[in-house]
């Protein structure tokens, strides 16, 4: 008997669907989106540069105050210093007959510099001591160099002049009401920079300061 052979298993593939278009579509939209969106006229109206840079030093000038005194009280008028015995003596002691009370000054930083301006010197005198404490050759020049690179604008420094091998410099520091200046000596490691009083309103003069 013959066998019969089996039947032939037919496989059938379904047609071959194309790959979502989802990439490609996204990448179209976000094209046209970019082309649609508006430029700017670079005809319009535009800040000067000139105008920018020229606000530029008496920001960062206000911004550099303001750092240095973070730290330091509120502006307030400034207060009388203390009269009388600068110490107290113990009970049942009287002072030596040939002691001398100390008087009180009645001008200068002491009296007419106000709680903030008075801190704020100290940390002034500081920073800037220590930057003109190594310098080689002070001359005016290179003062200047790093008196601006402390932030102190050209417009705020004043009777900047050599004599022998000290150059001399005077900083308006006024801001608020206030009106601290510096006096400065730059000497290597003798630099000294002491705080000073300016004329409290009108254009900084070196010949009124206390």
């Amino acid at each position: 008997m013959r066998e019969t052979p089996a039947p032939a298993v037919m496989t059938t593939r379904s047609p071959r669907r194309p790959r979502p278009m989802l990439a490609t579509t996204v990448l179209a939209a976000l094209a046209l989106t970019a082309c649609g969106t508006e430029q700017p006229d670079a005809a319009g109206p535009q800040s000067s540069h000139a105008d920018i840079a020229g606000a530029q030093p008496g920001t960062a000038f206000a911004a550099m105050l303001s750092e240095v005194a973070q730290q330091c009280p509120p502006s307030a008028p400034p207060q009388a210093p203390p009269t009388g015995p600068a110490q107290t003596l113990p009970s049942g002691q009287t002072p030596p007959s040939d002691a001398i009370e100390p008087i009180a000054p009645t001008a200068g930083p002491e009296v007419e510099l106000n709680a903030r301006d008075w801190c704020a010197s100290s940390l002034h005198e500081e920073r800037i001591a220590q930057a003109l404490w190594d310098l080689a050759d002070p001359t005016p020049a290179k003062v200047r160099t790093i008196l601006n690179d402390l932030g102190y604008i050209d417009e705020r420094i004043h009777g900047l002049k050599q004599s022998g091998t000290t150059t001399h410099f005077l900083l308006d520091l006024r801001e608020k009401g206030g009106r601290l200046c510096l006096n400065g000596s730059a000497a290597g490691e003798e630099t000294v920079v002491d705080k000073c009083v300016a004329p409290a309103t009108g254009p900084f003069t070196p010949a009124q300061r206390a």
